[in-house]
């Protein structure tokens, strides 16, 4: 009778862990909320609504974010369903998977080397699937172009595998279908996606209003005073995102990434702390620069 008991006690222990196991562990729900600066005042909205439109005179908007300006504003219309998806088509819409592919792609590099890296890869491999197959040398010397190919390659075939593990099939569209909060846990489950990849994706193929925090965005917002001065990217992003008004972030996001690339008056890079004249003062950020306590 106590053998029965004892056996009764293990299989039910056994029956628990098993459960456990078999739930992927639940993220703490992401405190979108939260802000880590909540006594720094900066941008206020009419800050925000004045530097866009600055910019937006400055360079006009920017062409490479054009499709996805257009997807947002006709965002009416649900996407079909995608099997295996294939890798994404000029003049298609971009499948969410492509996208992160893409934004894995882009780390550490230019934008042009990892465009490049993801057209290598379309063409060596037809579809997720081939991708996912393929040898692990054999994917990083097709991306090779864009750096670190051994670690992206890494982390390309992981979210490949684990989706297929977990979903059944090579496809992230059912993101499309959760909240934000949802989505940041769903994609931080992936080993080497990180909070601007994840914010990446909300905002480009998931049409979400989101404002990614890169190196441009970063150094800008320390420079005009948006952030402290001893802030980290990742608290950054999170009192950037409660600052900045939704209807705001896409535009205002797109133009200080393509002013961080073009202009280096307002940007102090590494130990350089005085911040250089060129041969234009044409940037409408400087005044901002002069005010922010930052020079």
């Amino acid at each position: 009778m106590q053998k029965t008991r004892k056996r009764k006690r293990v299989l039910q222990h056994q029956h628990s862990r098993s459960k456990s196991k078999s739930i992927e562990p639940q993220q703490p729900k992401t405190t979108t909320k939260q802000d880590p600066y909540p006594t720094h005042p900066r941008p206020t909205p009419e800050e925000c609504r004045s530097i866009r439109d600055d910019l937006l005179a400055l360079h006009g908007f920017p062409k490479e974010f054009v499709k996805y300006r257009n997807q947002r504003l006709n965002n009416s219309n649900g996407g079909g369903a995608v099997k295996s998806e294939p890798l994404d088509d000029d003049g298609e819409v971009e499948s969410v998977l492509d996208g992160l592919v893409k934004t894995v792609l882009s780390q550490n590099t230019t934008e042009v080397n990892s465009l490049k890296a993801f057209a290598s890869l379309k063409s060596a491999f037809p579809n997720w699937d081939d991708v996912l197959a393929a040898e692990s040398k054999d994917i990083e010397n097709a991306i090779r172009c864009g750096g670190l190919a051994p670690t992206k390659a890494s982390c390309i075939k992981n979210i490949l595998k684990c989706l297929l593990e977990n979903r059944g099939k090579l496809c992230l569209e059912y993101l499309r279908d959760l909240s934000v909060d949802e989505i940041k846990s769903e994609l931080s489950r992936f080993k080497g996606i990180g909070p601007k990849t994840v914010a990446c994706v909300l905002m480009f193929q998931l049409q979400q209003d989101d404002f990614p925090v890169d190196t441009h965005v970063f150094e800008i917002a320390k420079a005009i005073g948006w952030v402290p001065a001893g802030s980290d990217r990742n608290k950054s992003y999170l009192h950037l995102n409660q600052r900045i008004p939704n209807e705001l972030k896409f535009d205002l996001n797109c133009l200080l990434f393509t002013h961080g690339k073009l202009c280096r008056n307002c940007i102090k890079k590494g130990a350089n702390k005085q911040r250089k004249k060129s041969q234009d003062d044409s940037c409408p950020l400087l005044n901002y620069c002069k005010n922010s306590n930052m020079t």
